[in-house]
């Protein structure tokens, strides 16, 4: 018996497959969440572009518009992207006149990421921008709904 054959014969019968091979997948879940999390995402690109910033950049703005000054390790920690994407983000940020690194007192190798005044504006004008991105992805869904899908995500995520 050739290969090809074997896989063959070792395959369920067509009767057996789903007529939408993505329902009942273990990876239903996950596709539909990334092509949710896609539209989302390309609505706030196309809002974010006039300020010249991405998603990443927004991210770290809003996490240092809520806490403060922050160690280039503690956004590593809350967003979960690796040391050195980080460093790059940060040098965005500096490059735009958004954040600087300030040498933390007490620790002469530690600096904190600070906002700007530009970046705090800068953020506040992204941030309005990118809300009604979200909302227009949203726009098929009752308030209920949208309320109910948040609900259920941060049950998925543990936030």
């Amino acid at each position: 018996m050739m290969p090809t054959e074997r896989v063959r014969a070792e395959t369920p019968a067509a009767a057996e497959t789903p007529d939408n091979p993505q329902e009942g997948s273990p990876f239903a879940m996950g596709l539909l969440l990334r092509r949710a999390h896609d539209r989302v995402a390309a609505a706030v690109d196309v809002a974010l572009a006039p300020f010249g910033i991405e998603r990443r950049h927004l991210v770290v703005l809003m996490l240092l518009h809520a806490a403060g000054p922050l160690s280039q390790r503690d956004l590593v920690i809350q967003t979960n992207h690796d040391k050195a994407s980080i460093v790059r983000i940060v040098d965005d940020l500096e490059r735009l006149d958004l954040a600087t690194r300030q040498l933390v007192q007490g620790d002469r190798r530690l600096r904190a990421v600070t906002l700007t005044d530009h970046g705090r504006e800068i953020f506040a004008a992204a941030y309005q921008a990118a809300r009604p991105a979200e909302a227009g992805v949203t726009a098929a869904l009752s308030p209920g709904e949208t309320r109910q899908l948040q609900t259920l995500l941060r049950k998925i995520t543990g936030d």
